[in-house]
């Protein structure tokens, strides 16, 4: 199957992996911050705008690779899409040039807990098909990782719910269904493998996540970490502009460093 992607800009490429009841169109508010330096790619992930749905985890990684740029890459993803980033990164190393996972997990690493969060997701998965994306999204909305997001100004908050009101029932439980965290294997013991250069972001008002953060920076080789002030969940929007330094700065020092 094939993703639908968005690309835009001109540079070296960047492949930017939006979050759950997202789209690629989640980051076209940076698109002058970062259009002018990157040519950036954005495909919607399975299960989510114009693409079709979720059939599987290694499924999704090998769309991905169907889906992003042949020649070595620059990769960013928050959320489920840096779940998705890792593991893409993790599995294809010789494709990813550098690493930014933005509010990312490597999963949940103790069997009994998974398997209760894969049973909450087929949960949501069953409430999305029986009442309809609107009233899933109004529930999602009410959650407390992303309170951040309840004071973004217009047009960016307009934004944020006509995207998530586009994608269909039935391709957000599949996207629950086989990339939630209940779906992902726990990647922890494979951190210490990532040699690729990678930043480590998180709003500094998500304790959850910060704290996730740090244990993952302890674990891969050479990772910096970044606890952006200001900011909950999704940094990307809540500072847009810090969140876009952030990441071209990085970005372009790895590049230096590599040359």
């Amino acid at each position: 199957m094939t993703l639908a992607v968005t690309i835009w800009g001109t540079g070296a490429p960047l492949a930017l992996l939006h979050g759950f009841t997202g789209a690629g169109s989640a980051f076209d508010h940076l698109r002058e911050s970062l259009g002018p330096r990157f040519c950036l790619v954005a495909p919607d992930l399975p299960g989510h705008g114009q693409s079709p749905a979720a059939t599987g985890w290694g499924d999704a990684l090998e769309e991905l690779r169907a889906a992003l740029p042949r020649e070595p890459f620059l990769l960013a993803g928050y959320s489920m899409g840096a779940r998705l980033a890792l593991a893409f990164a993790l599995r294809y190393p010789s494709s990813v040039r550098a690493l930014v996972l933005e509010s990312g997990s490597p999963g949940i690493d103790e069997p009994t807990e998974r398997a209760r969060r894969r049973a909450e997701d087929e949960q949501l998965a069953g409430l999305a098909l029986r009442e309809g994306v609107a009233a899933f999204v109004a529930r999602w909305e009410d959650h407390p990782t992303l309170a951040g997001l309840r004071d973004l100004p217009e047009p960016l908050a307009g934004a944020l719910r006509e995207r998530r009101l586009r994608n269909s029932a039935a391709g957000i439980a599949s996207a629950l269904r086989h990339l939630g965290s209940g779906a992902q294997p726990s990647l922890w013991d494979q951190l210490p493998l990532l040699r690729i250069p990678t930043l480590l972001l998180a709003g500094e008002r998500d304790a959850r996540f910060s704290g996730i953060a740090r244990g993952m920076a302890d674990r891969i080789p050479g990772a910096r970490l970044l606890l952006v002030p200001g900011s909950g969940h999704s940094p990307h929007l809540e500072v847009s502009a810090h969140y876009a330094d952030a990441v071209a700065g990085f970005f372009t020092q790895s590049e230096g460093e590599r040359t």
